[in-house]
Order: structure tokens, then C-alpha cells, then sequence
């Protein structure tokens, strides 16, 4: 994975349990987690788009071998849908117009409340909305 280390804060102020690298790279964005034979539990990949939209933030699952949890956040960074991916599904596209996307283990989407808003946050203590 590349991108700098980055970590999702809720608004009380406590982490979820997950180390995410920003896949900000055409390598990685093209890649994701295709190909891959597991995922660590504690690990993510956020995706930011230019705009919000449903389409631009749908992702698959062909040549991806193991489920995902996966959580959409609006350009404010409130939850606006989750599911857990299964493999080789052709499309999950949010229920409402998204600006980023995590990719992470199944519990993610146990960890966090649709409406509920986030904030990413680096490792190095850059602070900042997901937008």
C-alpha cells in the first residue's frame, strides 16, 4: 500500500481501531485490495474523490478474495452508508452521494453509525475533515 498513515476520530474524540493508508497514488487506486489474499484486522485503505457523487465512489469486488467492510462519508465526514463487500460482487455503489470511501476488515461496519460523523486524522497529527 502507499500514502501516508491516517486514522479515522469520532467526535468524542476516540479512534477507530484501524490504521488507514490514504490510496492517493494511480497504482494504488488502481490496484486497491484486487489480487490480495488477506487483509489485516486493524488495517484500511481511504479513498478521496474530487466530488461527491454515487458512481464516482462505487466500487467492485472481481479478483478480490476475501470480504470488506466498507463505510462511505460525505464531504462533512458523516456516515452515509456501509456494507460488508463480498468477493467478486460486480458493484456497491452508497445509498447517498459519498467524497471518500474506507475499505477495511468486516467489523468496520460494526464500529460506526450511519449519520455519524468522522474525522481523518494522520498519525503525525495533521488534523483535518475528510473534504
Amino acid at each position: 500500500m502507499t500514502g501516508s498513515t491516517r486514522r479515522l476520530v469520532r467526535e468524542d474524540g476516540k479512534a477507530l481501531p484501524l490504521q488507514v493508508r490514504l490510496c492517493d497514488t494511480f497504482a494504488c487506486r488502481l490496484r486497491g485490495l484486487t489480487f490480495r489474499r488477506r487483509m489485516g484486522p486493524d488495517e484500511g485503505l481511504l479513498f478521496v474523490e474530487s466530488a461527491e457523487s454515487r458512481l464516482g465512489t462505487a466500487i467492485h469486488m472481481f479478483f478480490v478474495f476475501f470480504p470488506i467492510g466498507v463505510v462511505w462519508l460525505d464531504a462533512g465526514g458523516a456516515v452515509v452508508d456501509k456494507v460488508v463487500a463480498r468477493p467478486f460482487r460486480p458493484y456497491y455503489a452508497p445509498r447517498a452521494a459519498a467524497k471518500c470511501f474506507l475499505e477495511g476488515p468486516p467489523a468496520l461496519v460494526d464500529w460506526v453509525a450511519l449519520g455519524e460523523h468522522l474525522r481523518v486524522e494522520s498519525v503525525e497529527g495533521f488534523r483535518g475533515r475528510a473534504a
